[in-house]
């Protein structure tokens, strides 16, 4: 693990480690941000953040201001990539396909499948990664993302609900197994079967298995220019038919980017805030 960045914050410290995954078959890099308290030697509950097509493990840590509400609450932040990335990577014809656009998934297909192990990375190589380096509080570690990285975080935290005990997300992709944007990742990486795709697909998944989470926060800009790939009413929908507890919050003037995460952050760190310390209370 080779620390290649690190800065002073909020008296906390952002770093960008390297590491050689044997899941992705090459090399990546992620962020994390330590409070104070974890520097001084207190274990911190965590939350991994996963970012949107074609960003990276700085964008979040650089444009979400979040390292200032979590100082305060003492959350470590973990950002891992969004895909892996290299010349020997294989690299799509489109930004929405290939290196930037790795779905958080295991893809079956070639030339995907040698180094598109997106889940098994998070959920065994980095995961535990970070647990044996840091201190961290192994059983008060939450999930959250953005757009296709809050595709990720639904899917992963329904997976693995034993592993993340709280998820939200900023403008997620609810139904990637109905948007032009699912249909064309998981036809590449997964296959034509329809039924292999239902598996990664959040609306689908809380569906099967039912009410897992006291509550989801979703965030969602009104005026979000890729509002028709999303369908936040349709996992809305699928939350209540199983009742699951959801908090969508749907927001007029506010689109995609990050000043609409800038300004709904802080909401979103309270809130695993009090779903990680209820684990605990």
């Amino acid at each position: 693990m080779e620390l290649v960045q690190h800065n002073k914050s909020f008296d906390g410290e952002q770093r960008i480690y390297k590491i050689h995954s044997t899941s992705l078959n090459s090399e990546t890099k992620f962020g994390v941000f330590l409070p104070k308290q974890a520097l001084s030697g207190q274990e911190c509950p965590a939350l991994f953040f996963l970012a949107g097509l074609t960003c990276n493990e700085e964008t979040f840590a650089i444009k979400a201001h979040a390292q200032k509400i979590a100082a305060q609450l003492g959350i470590i932040l973990i950002t891992p990539d969004t895909s892996p990335k290299g010349e020997q990577v294989a690299q799509g014809d489109h930004w929405d396909i290939g290196q930037g656009a790795g779905f958080y998934i295991n893809a079956i297909q070639q030339p995907w499948a040698s180094h598109y192990q997106m889940e098994t990375f998070i959920i065994d190589e980095l995961y535990s990664l970070v647990c044996e380096q840091f201190l961290v509080q192994n059983d008060r570690i939450g999930i959250f993302g953005h757009s296709m990285g809050g595709h990720g975080a639904l899917i992963l935290a329904f997976k693995y609900p034993d592993q993340f005990k709280s998820v939200s997300a900023f403008a997620p992709i609810c139904a990637p197994s109905q948007c032009p944007w699912g249909e064309k990742a998981f036809s590449h990486y997964l296959g034509d079967d329809q039924q292999v795709w239902l598996t990664h697909d959040a609306t689908a998944l809380i569906r099967k298995k039912g009410k897992l989470f006291t509550d989801i926060l979703i965030d969602q800009g009104l005026n979000d220019q890729f509002y028709a790939q999303l369908h936040p009413n349709a996992f809305e929908e699928a939350c209540l038919a199983v009742d699951q507890k959801i908090t969508l919050r749907e927001h007029e003037g506010y689109d995609h980017g990050y000043y609409f995460i800038q300004t709904f952050i802080e909401d979103h760190l309270h809130f695993h805030n009090q779903q990680l310390n209820a684990i605990i209370a």
